[in-house]
């Protein structure tokens, strides 16, 4: 069993700048960040390899927001810039203890955090 817990949430306006953090409690082969908003449909967002050598970022985000992990720590990051009023949601954290084929499908994961909540206002 894998526990998430999600931190660095928070409101910011737009143009500025968030840091997401997930640790997890054990070991992961992916792990991968989602976003739910209002009325919407929860979309992927980054996901990462275990070793960190493999990325995969939603092209609404891409060039924006950067997936990163600390192994020594179990922690992924997700550094969001120049964030924008539509990048409003609940942010989830995700991780399967392998891999799998469809890194940015919800559907993909067995374990998801409590998720953090960014808001950014206009």
């Amino acid at each position: 069993q894998v526990q998430l817990v999600e931190s660095g949430g928070g409101s910011v306006q737009a143009g500025g700048s968030l840091r997401l953090s997930c640790a997890a409690s054990g070991d992961t082969a992916i792990m991968g960040w989602f976003r739910q908003g209002p009325g919407k449909e929860r979309e992927g967002v980054a996901a990462i390899s275990a070793d960190g050598s493999r990325t995969w970022t939603a092209a609404s985000v891409k060039g924006r927001f950067t997936i990163s992990r600390d192994n020594a720590e179990n922690t992924v990051y997700l550094q969001m810039n120049s964030l924008k009023p539509d990048d409003t949601a609940l942010y989830y954290c995700a991780a399967h203890n392998r891999m799998v084929n469809l890194p940015l499908r919800a559907s993909s994961y067995n374990y998801w955090g409590q998720g953090t909540q960014v808001t950014v206002s206009s």
